[in-house]
């Protein structure tokens, strides 16, 4: 029996999320949580729409249960793709089935979604939310938001070039050469530098721009040109690593200097986005309006309000001949490898938290800290508490 004790049980529930394929642990991944003295429950079905069976999970140590609420009661600690926060309207049918001191580790968009974080606080549930974690080297291996990205940036390629009238590459052929396609990336982050990898290696002629001039060597390393434009971005980034607001002045500068390179391309993708924030408006109808017809425009950040003033989510729009794509959730229906990368992300989190078949709460550590919300029946996260307007007076107690 106390050896029993030792050994921290992880549930993995099925996703209720509409059109949601991913699973957050996968099978083959499945094994070096066991390795590392973990006892993995997962409920039935959880991995199909990843194209994962129950019997894979069976055969690699998982055990599988029929019910969502034998998942809950036998674990310690839940992971999830989208806990509740994230998935607002089916979320909330989980709040029963957590219980004091339970752990859940998962995308909660918390930022946003003070009601669904102040909930599962009142049931005394830590949670552990992937988006906050600090852009730091020794976190690199638990930055899920990076590999999401990264197949965002891929799949939104695919996407134009499916709506594209013409084909990406330059191609000499009997009836004469057909000329590539002209690709324009906003946004050289993790999902716009994907882009670019993935147009290039279709063949299109790729052009981005990124107000951080530091990224220019990597966006020439992968055969893009970059758009340089005498514009002061100043301090783009926060302290943790992730994408300022700006002014509206700099964002209407961006647009005059940007609508030039916008018109003479066939594809735009657009990737900027500000967590907790509604995104920058880069490509105005005007602007739309100025392309080419059968041209295409991918707006990666549709769910937050959209970098195409145009954009809408979910949606297709045709504008003056223009295909703009509003696509959400993008790395859900690449669900295998998204589920994999992601698994891959745990692991190591879990791996940083676990210590001697527990979680360990140290909050000296940049990465526990920035990740945890909630603790004892309360928010502890002290960005949320800035945002949500706690008080921190009484923060010390919630440690």
């Amino acid at each position: 029996m106390a050896e029993e004790t030792k050994q921290i049980i992880v549930g993995i529930p099925k996703e209720t999320f509409l059109n949601e394929n991913r699973v957050a642990v996968t099978a083959d991944i499945a094994p070096l949580f066991i390795k590392s003295g973990m006892k993995l429950v997962v409920e039935s079905g959880a991995g199909l729409n990843a194209g994962i069976s129950d019997e894979f999970y069976k055969e690699k140590g998982v055990e599988v249960v029929a019910s969502r609420k034998d998942v809950f009661d036998k674990s310690h600690v839940i992971l999830q793709v989208r806990g509740y926060g994230a998935n607002p309207v089916n979320g909330s049918s989980d709040l029963d089935l957590l219980r004091d001191d339970q752990s859940v580790v998962s995308f909660f968009e918390p930022l946003t979604a003070k009601n669904e974080i102040n909930a599962m606080a009142e049931r005394g549930v830590n949670l552990f939310a992937v988006e906050m974690m600090p852009r730091i080297t020794r976190a690199q291996s638990m930055d899920a938001l990076s590999s999401m990205a990264t197949i965002a940036g891929y799949k939104a390629v695919l996407l134009a070039s499916d709506k594209l009238p013409k084909i990406f590459p330059m191609l000499m052929t009997a009836a004469g050469t057909i000329s590539p396609a002209r690709v324009f990336v906003i946004g050289a982050g993790v999902a716009g530098l994907q882009a670019i990898a993935t147009a290039k290696r279709l063949g299109a002629v790729v052009k981005a721009y990124d107000v951080r001039p530091a990224v220019k060597e990597q966006v020439e390393s992968l055969g893009a040109t970059f758009v340089e434009m005498e514009i002061d971005a100043g301090d783009s980034e926060d302290k943790g690593g992730y994408a300022k607001a700006m002014d509206e002045d700099f964002y209407r500068r961006q647009r005059e200097l940007m609508a030039k390179v916008v018109a003479e391309s066939d594809v735009v993708i657009t990737t900027a986005a500000i967590p907790g924030k509604t995104a920058p408006i880069l490509i105005t109808g005007e602007m739309v309006r100025g392309m080419k017809r059968g041209s295409v425009i991918v707006d990666l950040a549709a769910e937050r309000g959209g970098n195409c003033e145009l954009s809408q989510p979910e949606k297709t729009v045709v504008e003056n001949g223009v295909t703009i794509l509003g696509p959400i959730n993008l790395p859900s229906t690449v669900p295998f490898h998204a589920s994999q990368m992601y698994s891959r992300n745990l692991l190591a989190f879990m791996k940083h938290l676990v210590k001697e078949g527990k979680i360990d709460f140290n909050m000296d550590d940049e990465i526990t800290r920035d990740t945890l919300l909630t603790r004892r029946g309360k928010i502890t996260n002290s960005r949320l508490r800035e945002i949500f307007g706690i008080d921190s007076g009484s923060k010390k107690e919630d440690q």
